[in-house]
C-alpha cells in the first residue's frame, strides 16, 4: 500500500425504515408494532459512514435519486465527514430497505429495494479509476449488481489496493472473484450459503474458512455475531472474541460497524488480527443503539471500549 491512502467503498445506500415488534406478521395479518424508525442505511453507505467516524479518510460511490431519501443520504455523508461520489438520478428513486427488528432480542430481518443503486455498473468504477487505484484501500458487497463489484475488486487489485469482499446479502458468486480479495468477510450465514454446510460450531467456521481460502481468498474473516469473529489464513486462525459494550438493542448494523472499521484499522496499517479485535469492539458498541448509520461509534467510543478491556 505504499504511497496509497484512504478508502474507497462502492455499495448501495437505502432509506432504512426500521419496525420493532414482538414477531414477523403472517400474509394477510396486521400486527401491531412497539416501534418505529427512519434513517439512513444500506450496506455500503453503513460501512463508509461506520469507517469515517472510526477515523477513516472514506470516498463512497454510489446512486440516489432527487427525492428525500436521496437528501437524506448526501446529508448523512456530509455529517460523517465521508466524500460522496454520489450520482444523482432523475425518475428513479432512492434506495430503501424495510427491517424487521425483534423487540425482546433485537435480531433482525430484512427486504431491500436498491432503487437507483440498483443501476450501479461498470460505468460507475470506471468513472471513478482514479479514486480506486490511488486508494490503499478498495470495499465493496453484493446489494449493487455483481459485474459492478467485480470490475471495483479487479480494478483495485491490479492497481494494489487491499481488496475487502462483503459477500453480502448471501447468494451464488462466481469462483473468479475469490482470487480478487485480500480479504473475504462473509457472516456466518453467508459463509453457509458459500460452502454449503451450517456455520453453528468453531470446527465449522474452520472449515468453511478453509473452504474460502482454497478458492483464492488470501485471508477469510466470519462474524459469528456475539460469539466475535474467525481469522483464517496461511499459517494462522484465531478466534477474536466479541466485546460487551452493554444491553444489546439492534443487531441491524453489527456486520457493516465491523467492516468500516477493520478497513480503517487496515488502511492505517494494523496487523489483521487487531484489525478484527477492533472491528469487534464497534459492532459491540453499534448493538447498544438503535439503527444502522446512526449507530456507528465514534473513534473515542472504540478506544475507549478497547482500552477498558
Amino acid at each position: 500500500m505504499s504511497g496509497k491512502s484512504g478508502i474507497v467503498i462502492l455499495g448501495i445506500f437505502a432509506a432504512d425504515t426500521a419496525y420493532k415488534a414482538k414477531r414477523l406478521p403472517h400474509i394477510a395479518e396486521t400486527l401491531m408494532g412497539s416501534g418505529f424508525t427512519l434513517g439512513p442505511g444500506g450496506k455500503g453507505s453503513n460501512q463508509a459512514i461506520a469507517a469515517a467516524k472510526a477515523g477513516g479518510k472514506v470516498t463512497f460511490i454510489s446512486r440516489v435519486g432527487n427525492d428525500p431519501f436521496g437528501e437524506m443520504a448526501l446529508a448523512a455523508y456530509a455529517a460523517a465527514g465521508v466524500k460522496a461520489n454520489v450520482m444523482k438520478m432523475e425518475g428513479v428513486s432512492t434506495g430503501a430497505a424495510f427491517i424487521f427488528v425483534d423487540e425482546v432480542s433485537g435480531d433482525n430481518a430484512i427486504i431491500v429495494a436498491p432503487g437507483a443503486a440498483g443501476l450501479i455498473g461498470i460505468d460507475d468504477v470506471d468513472a471513478n479509476r482514479t479514486e480506486i487505484e490511488n486508494a490503499a484501500i478498495f470495499m465493496t458487497q453484493l446489494e449493487q449488481p455483481l459485474e459492478a463489484a467485480i470490475h471495483g475488486l479487479s480494478m483495485a487489485k491490479k492497481a494494489g489496493a487491499t481488496t475487502i469482499f462483503n459477500p453480502a446479502p448471501a447468494g451464488a458468486i462466481p469462483d473468479s472473484i475469490y482470487g480478487l480479495c485480500d480479504f473475504i468477510v462473509p457472516n456466518e450465514v453467508e459463509a453457509a450459503e458459500l460452502v454449503g454446510h451450517p456455520i453453528e460450531t468453531d470446527e465449522q467456521a474452520r472449515a468453511a474458512a478453509c473452504a474460502l481460502l482454497d478458492r483464492g481468498a488470501q485471508a477469510v474473516i466470519i462474524t459469528l455475531g456475539a460469539r466475535g469473529a474467525f481469522y483464517h489464513t496461511t499459517g494462522q486462525s484465531e478466534f477474536v472474541p466479541a466485546f460487551s459494550a452493554g444491553d444489546v438493542i439492534d443487531t441491524t448494523g453489527a456486520g457493516d460497524a465491523f467492516l468500516g472499521a477493520f478497513a480503517t484499522a487496515i488502511s492505517e496499517g494494523y496487523a489483521p488480527v487487531e484489525a478484527v479485535r477492533f472491528g469487534c469492539a464497534t459492532a459491540a458498541i453499534a448493538v447498544t443503539r438503535p439503527g444502522t448509520a446512526p449507530a456507528m461509534p465514534s473513534r473515542a467510543d472504540i478506544n475507549a471500549l478497547l482500552g477498558s478491556s
